[in-house]
């Protein structure tokens, strides 16, 4: 049997002053960026060598985080064969301590593969995947950012939070036009979080007459149509990405804008933590768990706070009428405040 006996006692790190660590995060896109502060936080604190287990879709992503040493695959299309490749990769070395961000079966599973060492899984966990796991840090509360709840290992281990930026290093995007520099990601997975695409034509066009502001689209591939619906819209000054950037380059324009109006999806999370400026437009999801976090940031709330009684991946006609009674009013309002801010006028 797995089970090893629960913790809730942090227990001492030991004499290694720079203990290597395996963390386990491997999906998804803002779930990557909301570990990275604890990362940081490890990193600094420990001076630590750091680890990271992550699907193959993000291996790029990751590897621009700088406190990361490593990257292991996770290969999630196909685990079976390629299983003795991740065991491999994990066993090559032998870790001080594995913290599962994860907190699913599969991650504890993972987690379970490395050489016996100390594991450590989060508060959150679930599928049974504490079965696995020799400690667990923190108490369940999900009434918190998602970045606050990976916090939990770092206060867990007693060590001190670094606040600090974690540093990253993405490419450039080259930009060699007018600002400010507004950023629009009009697209989710889910439809039920989606702006209407006229709203997002009005409000770009209000700033474009109201400061001069050039507009940049961005998305995945799958995200084209509507950008290109919105793009129609305009006579100039916009900029559609929408397909034509990977995440790395993605981020890399995220970090040179002035501001980013985005519905509740992944670049939201690249923005905040590269520190620039978000309003986030929230309707069925709760804006305290999955916001932009930090302090310079805005968020719009559809009336009723209706994610408290909702599923927000039914697509009712309910639903997809949330997110519009959030007018294009209030938006032009906020952004307007939050670009007057943000360039001291």
């Amino acid at each position: 049997m797995f089970f090893e006996g629960l913790s809730v006692k942090p227990l001492a790190i030991g004499a290694k002053s720079s203990p290597r660590i395996l963390i386990i995060k491997m999906s998804s896109l803002g779930d990557l960026f909301h570990a990275l502060p604890a990362v940081h936080s490890l990193k600094t604190g420990l001076n630590a060598t750091i680890d990271w287990v992550v699907n193959s879709q993000y291996r790029k992503t990751v590897e621009c985080f700088t406190d990361v040493d490593r990257v292991i695959e996770f290969p999630r299309r196909n685990i079976v064969a390629g299983y003795k490749k991740l065991r491999c990769d994990i066993r090559l070395h032998t870790y001080d301590i594995v913290i599962d961000m994860q907190g699913l079966l599969k991650s504890a599973f993972v987690a379970m593969t490395a050489k016996r060492t100390r594991r450590i899984g989060p508060s959150f966990c679930r599928e049974f995947a504490h079965l696995f796991y020799r400690e667990l840090a923190g108490v369940k509360d999900k009434n918190r950012h998602a970045v606050e709840e990976c916090l939990d290992v770092v206060r867990y281990l007693g060590l001190d939070i670094d606040r600090s930026p974690p540093p990253v290093a993405f490419p450039k995007y080259p930009i060699h036009l007018p600002r400010p520099s507004v950023a629009f990601a009009p697209a989710s997975r889910w439809k039920t979080k989606n702006w209407s695409p006229e709203y997002f034509i009005k409000t770009g066009l209000a700033l474009q007459k109201e400061c001069h502001a050039t507009i940049f689209l961005v998305g995945a591939k799958e995200d084209r149509p509507v950008c290109e619906q919105i793009s129609d819209g305009f006579s100039g000054g916009i900029v559609n990405t929408a397909g034509k950037t990977d995440i790395p380059q993605l981020a890399g324009l995220l970090s040179d804008m002035d501001l980013l109006i985005s519905v509740d999806s992944g670049p939201v999370h690249i923005a905040a933590t590269l520190q620039t400026p978000v309003l986030g437009l929230y309707g069925l999801t709760n804006p305290i768990r999955t916001g932009p976090n930090g302090e310079i940031h805005r968020v719009l709330r559809a009336s009723g706070n209706s994610y408290s009684h909702s599923d927000f991946r039914k697509p009712t006609s309910q639903n997809l009428n949330v997110m519009q009674s959030i007018k294009p009013a209030t938006v032009i309002e906020v952004a307007l405040q939050m670009l007057k801010h943000e360039f001291g006028n």
